[in-house]
């Protein structure tokens, strides 16, 4: 699980494509706190060949990225 919550890109992505280069998982989990931050997650992983499904739970957002 990646907590990026408080944090402004491009650290969330940096910190997702770290873990994605590192250890090539099948999923990583994120949250965050911004929709800048998910839209570009969002943007990284499809270039990275996974899927995304994100929830808002009380403004914030856990994304699932799945291979």
């Amino acid at each position: 699980m990646i907590d990026a919550r408080g944090l402004s890109c491009p650290m969330p992505v940096l910190m997702v494509q770290r873990e994605v280069k590192k250890n090539q998982p099948e999923t990583v989990e994120v949250l965050v706190d911004n929709m800048t931050a998910v839209g570009n997650i969002t943007r990284f992983a499809a270039s990275q060949h996974y899927t995304v499904k994100t929830e808002e739970i009380d403004g914030e957002y856990k994304m699932t990225l799945t291979k």
